[in-house]
């Protein structure tokens, strides 16, 4: 299967078991779940819990194995764009088109929404252990790597030093540690929940943890490309263009690509659509 259908066919999945598993704007308080349907539904690439169920095919298991957890990762991935677009950080008035959940709901019930995604992904990840065939203590082990790639030692922390940077001199190094643990460990967490909790050799974890790292940062100097195609500068920041300019950086996204592609070939013909995946990251228009 092609990998744009195959995109297409997973995002229906996982829209549609979100759609399904999210309290509906009717439960009461209302005001909060109105705002958890309005930026978890708000569109969205759905790119991380797709990664989750591509592992689990590339294991030899069905998609089905750990759909829980994919939906997850995506409310995971989803507080963190709130409280990202919160005046306070980034202060963004828009996601993917459409208002922020602050502009719509308020900072204070954004905040709580994002509060609550949270929660909400962690418990999602936990119900994985009532699929058959999983077990409690791979349910447990997920869990616990999950929390590692989101804490303050990489995702909240790469969010810290992201704030700090405006106030310092940036460089290579200091931009490439917040790409990493901003957008890179999530991604890593999106593969490898799945082979944990389907019990995936070390090597195998490894190479997917490889595989991560490196289209993450594909992934976020893409991102920034396309911000400047889009003429949707951010003045105050730095970024790896502002730095080193699109050219530089075109060819550093596609170093990363190519590494990525490398690092999958421990699945042989297995990695096929994981290569065609790094391919259109790096080429992709939104």
């Amino acid at each position: 299967m092609k990998l744009i259908s195959y995109i297409q066919e997973k995002r229906e999945i996982i829209n549609l078991y979100l759609k399904n598993n999210l309290p509906s704007e009717k439960t009461e308080p209302v005001e909060i779940h109105q705002s958890i349907r309005y930026s978890v539904l708000n569109g969205g690439k759905r790119l991380r819990p797709i990664l989750t169920m591509m592992t689990a095919e590339l294991l030899g298991f069905s998609h089905e194995k750990v759909l829980p957890a994919a939906a997850g990762i995506e409310l995971i991935h989803t507080f963190s764009l709130i409280h990202d677009d919160l005046p306070c950080m980034d202060n963004d008035d828009y996601r993917r088109g459409k208002l922020t959940n602050h502009k719509v709901y308020g900072e204070a019930l954004a905040t709580l929404a994002g509060d609550a995604l949270l929660i909400m992904g962690i418990n999602f990840i936990c119900n994985n252990s009532k699929v058959k065939g999983i077990s409690k203590e791979s349910v447990l082990d997920a869990l616990q790597y999950v929390l590692s790639k989101i804490g303050t030692e990489k995702m909240l922390g790469g969010q810290v030093d992201d704030i700090n940077l405006q106030k310092k001199q940036a460089n290579q190094e200091k931009i490439k540690k917040i790409y990493s643990n901003k957008t890179s460990a999530l991604i890593c967490a999106s593969l490898n929940t799945a082979s944990l909790l389907l019990n995936a050799k070390k090597d195998q974890f490894n190479a997917l943890e490889k595989y991560g790292e490196n289209i993450g940062m594909a992934f976020q100097i893409t991102d920034d490309l396309l911000d400047i195609q889009q003429d949707n500068r951010e003045e105050n920041k730095s970024t790896y263009i502002k730095l080193f300019g699109i050219q530089e950086s075109k060819k550093e996204a596609l170093d990363y690509c190519e590494r990525a592609k490398d690092n999958i070939l421990l699945f042989g013909d297995k990695s096929a659509l994981f290569i065609e995946l790094a391919d259109y990251i790096i080429n992709r228009t939104y």
